[in-house]
C-alpha cells in the first residue's frame, strides 16, 4: 500500500491521533507536522486539513501553542503537547490498536496463500 492508496475516510479517522503523536514527539509547527505525517506514510496533508485539527486539539486542552519569530521569514505557531494530551494519546493509542486488531481479525489477508 502506498500513501496514495490510503482512503480519505481512514486518514480522517486517524489524523487527530497521528497529529497528537507527532506533536508529543517534540514541540513543533504545522509544516513540520505535515512533513512528519508524509514521511510516516500518510501522504501529503494540506494546511486546510491540518490546521483545523491542530486548533481542535488545542481547544480540547490537548495542545498549547505559542508564536515565535521566524529566522529570515515569517513567524511560526509552535505546538506542544499538554499533560492531558499525553494521557489522551496513551488512552487513544491503546484503543486504536485494539480496534485495528479486531477489525484486522475480520478481514482476509491478501498476502496469505489460500
Amino acid at each position: 500500500m502506498t500513501e496514495d492508496d490510503v482512503p480519505t475516510e481512514w486518514l480522517r479517522a486517524v489524523l487527530p491521533l497521528a497529529v497528537l503523536a507527532v506533536v508529543a514527539e517534540e514541540e513543533t509547527y504545522g509544516y513540520a507536522v505535515a512533513q512528519r505525517l508524509q514521511a510516516g506514510g500518510l501522504g501529503a496533508v494540506k494546511g486546510g486539513t491540518l490546521y483545523p485539527v491542530l486548533n481542535r486539539l488545542e481547544a480540547e486542552g490537548l495542545l498549547t501553542s505559542s508564536w515565535r519569530e521566524g529566522v529570515g521569514g515569517p513567524g511560526r505557531k509552535f505546538f506542544a503537547v499538554t499533560a492531558a494530551g499525553r494521557d489522551s494519546l496513551d488512552r487513544r493509542s491503546a484503543a486504536w490498536h485494539t480496534f485495528t486488531e479486531r477489525a484486522g481479525g475480520l478481514l482476509p489477508d491478501p498476502r496469505s496463500t489460500r
